[in-house]
């Protein structure tokens, strides 16, 4: 058995965001798939918010994928995905929180919402997400492909699955990224290239099959349940 084991859902945006990680820096690994619809009775002592993904290296065990991928940055520094300098990390830190706090939430929310107004209020929202992260991450760049400038870092990881996702917005709720956004689209195109991506990514098909549950209100998993309240 592998020293680290990564307990994932392909279907889970947040599970890709570690993958991406672990495939990056090429940590060996034993990758156990599990059902999400139908949990393994072993599940629950190993990831007490009964979500994927969960990290264990020895006896360690680690949950949540933004504390994850920070664990594998401590513990297996190269190649770096976090800058040196204390204010570029801040900055990943704080555009990482925005993805987990402000635009996940809105993602969900608007899928779930069986209530026209509100739908419409959510909807705003990711409009303006998505303008904002134009203007105030990717427009301020000093130079490069990637979000915070010329390297990849956590954040290009975090951020990217639910972006990847954008098309089931489009395809439920007709929410469009703004033609605004071309830096964002830019950098979906460079993400999109790089290997960790190819290996972990689906298609729009995938991805709208994947939400209908959502967008159609039976959803009942653990992500379903906490975007609810």
């Amino acid at each position: 058995m592998a020293d680290i084991q990564f307990i994932t859902a392909e279907v889970c945006p947040f599970a890709q965001r570690t993958l991406i990680a672990l495939l990056e820096k090429g940590v060996e690994h034993e990758h156990i798939e599990i059902d999400l619809r139908n949990k393994p009775d072993w599940f629950g002592e190993v990831s007490p918010y009964s979500k994927v993904p969960v990290l264990r290296h020895g006896e360690i065990k680690v949950y949540e994928s933004s504390i994850i991928n920070e664990y594998l940055e401590d513990v297996f520094p190269e190649p770096a995905l976090m800058p040196a300098d204390a204010a570029e990390r801040a900055k990943m830190r704080i555009w990482i929180d925005f993805d987990n706090v402000k635009f996940v939430p809105a993602f969900y929310k608007v899928l779930l919402a069986d209530d026209a107004d509100r739908r419409a209020e959510l909807a705003t929202s990711i409009t303006e997400a998505l303008l904002f992260i134009e203007r105030e991450a990717l427009g301020t760049r000093a130079g490069g492909p990637y979000w915070l400038g010329e390297a990849l870092s956590l954040a290009d990881v975090a951020i990217y699955p639910h972006m990847e996702r954008l098309a089931v917005l489009e395809a439920y709720r007709g929410i469009a990224v703004p033609k605004e956004c071309g830096r964002l689209k830019d950098w979906l195109g460079v993400m999109s290239g790089r290997a960790s991506v190819r290996k972990t990514a689906h298609d729009t098909d995938y991805h709208v099959q994947s939400y209908a549950n959502y967008a159609d209100g039976t959803a009942n998993g653990t992500t379903a349940k906490d975007m609810r309240l």
